[in-house]
Parts: C-alpha cells; sequence; structure tokens
C-alpha cells in the first residue's frame, strides 16, 4: 500500500492509474475517492492488497475544510455556479454554537452533483442535464468538528466522519442554518484508517525516486489489517484456512455468539482475515501466496 499526498486538480481515477504505472502493478484501487478539488491522503492498494482495501474504505475519515460563507453554488463547491449570495452578519460565537449541533449520528442528503448511480448514471449527469432524481438521505456521523479559523466569510474547520460524508453538503446545511448559505471551498484529507498525510508522499517526490527507494515506500499488506486481533495458526492450520476450512482454535475469544473479525497469520505471514465466533475461524478472505 502506498499513502499518496493526492494534488487538487486530479481525480482519485487518475491518481491511481499514475501510482499504477509507476509501479508496474496488475491490479490497484484506492480506498475512498477525492473530488478532483480535494487534495491530501489517498491510500493506494496495489497486488494482493487490494483484496482488504475495504477496511479503509470503511474506516472514519479526517478533513481539514474550508468553508466560505455568504456565497451558495449548484455543486456546494467552489466549481459550481453562484446560485445566492448574501451578507455574512454571524460572529464566532454563533459559528461555533451552530457547528456544536452538527457532531453525531445524522441522515444526510447527497449531492446533486455526485458520483452516486440512479438507474445505473450518475446523478451528476441528471444534475447537469438539469433533470432531478431521487437522492435519499444515508446515516453518516460526524465524530467531531472544531474550529481552526475564523477569517469572515471563511471558516477553516476539521472535521471527522464516518465514510460517506460529503463535506461540501455539511458546509451547505451550516451556511442554511446561519441563513446566509456557503459552499466548500478547499479540502484536504489529513487522515483515515490511522494513517496521517504526514506519511504520504507526493507525486514530484515520487517520481524523483530510483525504483528501490520507490519500492521502500510501500507498506506491507499487514498494515490494513493491523486494527484487528491477531491469530497465530501453525502450518496445518494454515493450510487449512487458505483452502477455506474453519479452524477450531484452542480457547473461545470473545463473548458467547459474539462474532469478530481476525487476522490469520504464519509467523510473519498474513493468510487472511475471518470470523472469529465461539472459538472457531471462518475464512473471509484468504491470501493463496506469502504476503507479510
Amino acid at each position: 500500500m502506498l499513502l499518496l499526498d493526492k494534488p487538487t486538480g486530479t481525480t482519485s481515477t487518475a491518481a491511481l492509474s499514475r501510482v499504477k504505472r509507476l509501479y508496474n502493478a496488475e491490479k490497484a484501487g484506492h480506498t475512498g475517492t477525492l473530488d478532483p478539488l480535494a487534495s491530501g491522503l489517498l491510500p493506494i492498494c496495489l497486488g494482493h492488497a487490494t483484496r482488504f482495501a475495504g477496511m479503509l474504505l470503511d474506516a472514519p475519515k479526517r478533513y481539514v475544510a474550508t468553508i466560505r460563507f455568504g456565497i451558495a453554488t449548484t455543486t456546494y463547491d467552489a466549481e459550481g455556479v453562484v446560485t445566492a449570495t448574501q451578507a455574512v452578519t454571524f460572529d464566532e460565537a454563533r459559528l461555533r454554537e451552530t457547528m456544536g449541533r452538527f457532531t453525531g449520528p445524522q441522515l444526510q442528503v447527497p449531492p446533486a452533483h455526485s458520483a452516486l448511480k440512479f438507474k445505473g448514471r450518475p446523478h451528476y449527469e441528471y444534475a447537469r442535464a438539469g433533470i432531478e432524481v431521487p437522492r435519499p438521505p444515508r446515516h453518516v456521523v460526524i465524530h467531531a468538528m472544531r474550529l481552526v479559523e475564523w477569517n469572515a466569510p471563511d471558516a477553516r474547520v476539521e472535521v471527522e466522519c464516518s465514510k460517506g460524508t460529503y463535506i461540501r453538503s455539511l458546509a451547505s446545511r451550516l451556511g442554511e442554518e446561519l441563513g446566509c448559505g456557503a459552499h466548500l471551498f478547499a479540502l484536504r484529507r489529513i487522515g483515515t484508517g490511522g494513517f496521517a498525510v504526514g506519511q504520504s508522499v507526493t507525486f514530484e517526490a515520487l517520481e524523483a525516486l530510483e525504483a528501490p527507494a520507490r519500492d521502500r515506500l510501500l507498506l506491507p499488506t499487514a498494515t490494513l489489517v493491523a486494527h484487528l486481533p491477531r491469530v497465530e495458526l501453525g502450518s496445518a492450520a494454515a493450510g487449512s484456512f487458505r483452502h477455506g476450512r474453519r479452524i477450531a482454535l484452542d480457547g473461545a475469544t470473545g463473548p458467547p455468539d459474539s462474532a469478530i473479525s481476525a487476522a490469520a497469520f504464519e509467523g510473519d505471514v498474513l493468510l487472511g482475515i475471518g470470523e472469529l465466533r465461539n472459538g472457531v475461524l471462518c475464512p473471509h478472505r484468504v491470501l493463496a501466496g506469502d504476503s507479510t
């Protein structure tokens, strides 16, 4: 896995293709789309690590967002057409108080201009054609929201949120609540799944390296499952696990009848992940060859 610092102006798909070429990888996948407007941490899985990309897709994300109040746009961000402008009259105290009401579990309506699909076509295609389509609200969680800087009409805000959260929808709702409209002016992802943007590498730095030094920037596949309980298997059990067979472990792990995900290892070699229930490990995703 490579931790890339994606620049603004580049799609996540284009960034993925560029990394895939640099490493001559047959398979590659990113772990959560960043809009072209956004920069920051984009973990990219290569080879067999793609089988565990979902671990980071589902992980909470951290962003630093610049929200510009007083201007609403069609896309809820700086790339859209301005739909309304209003004076910004609230102060920092009211902004902080309003932000405090936006934390916790909530239903969020996705933007009309999004890559979510309706009848096989992305929402943004309908929006560009002026066609309204259903946009069912989705359950998201804003774990924390902190004001970093207030320099009217702009606020820099740090947000920790669940997967699937649209920060531009959050910006638009804040503007509505404060009575002046708003849009997302800039966005940078600074963390996901325990990784931070300070650990990432830019394209410029990556392309300046020789292949051996570039390879040393890759994190092992096992890094993706480091947050899971670790189950050590002997050679016989490891072979059975690789063939998809259930493994009975000595002693039950966890409360009776509860199921948890666990990572199976033979020494330093990652075998895959499975569901652990009542002391029995059931393979879920298995690696055919050695992986560390």
